[in-house]
């Protein structure tokens, strides 16, 4: 059985990218990091807005949880051309819905506002030069899980 940073320099590899254990090592903490605090940002104002939830903590280890399903998700299948996207979308939403009150519709409210709120937030980043955007494993933008590094 292969390991998921092993997975993750074979599908590296791919595209041609040259990755070290080390520095994958330090992107997967990244990518964790980064998703928890916007994911939990995202969550906390989608939660408060669709289903009147006003704890941040909640929010946050809901952001946590969702980044390392959607990491591990992304290597598992995320590479399958619109399925494996939708798949981790649903994932995404279904762990939203179990950790939240409301229906199917209220956690994909949730999961949508989570999206653009963390799109927004790394798109504010780039562009006052503090990051880069690049994703790993998730749905829309190629990927849902953002990776945030440092720009030179």
């Amino acid at each position: 059985m292969t390991t998921v940073s092993e997975r993750l320099l074979a599908r590296a590899g791919d595209t041609h990218l040259e990755i070290d254990r080390l520095t994958l090592e330090m992107v997967v903490l990244t990518t964790l990091a980064v998703s928890m605090l916007t994911g939990g940002l995202g969550i906390y104002l989608g939660a408060r807005y669709v289903v009147d939830s006003n704890d941040y903590v909640n929010a946050a280890i809901t952001g946590l949880i969702g980044a390392v399903v959607l990491v591990v998700g992304g290597v598992v299948f995320g590479w399958v051309p619109l399925l494996g996207q939708v798949l981790l979308f649903v994932t995404y939403v279904a762990l939203v819905k179990r950790r939240y009150p409301g229906d199917w519709s209220d956690a994909a409210a949730i999961a949508a506002i989570a999206w653009v709120t963390v799109v927004i937030v790394l798109a504010l980043l780039a562009a006052a030069g503090v990051a880069t955007i690049d994703v790993l494993g998730g749905p829309a933008l190629d990927d849902f899980a953002p990776i945030v590094t440092r720009s030179a």
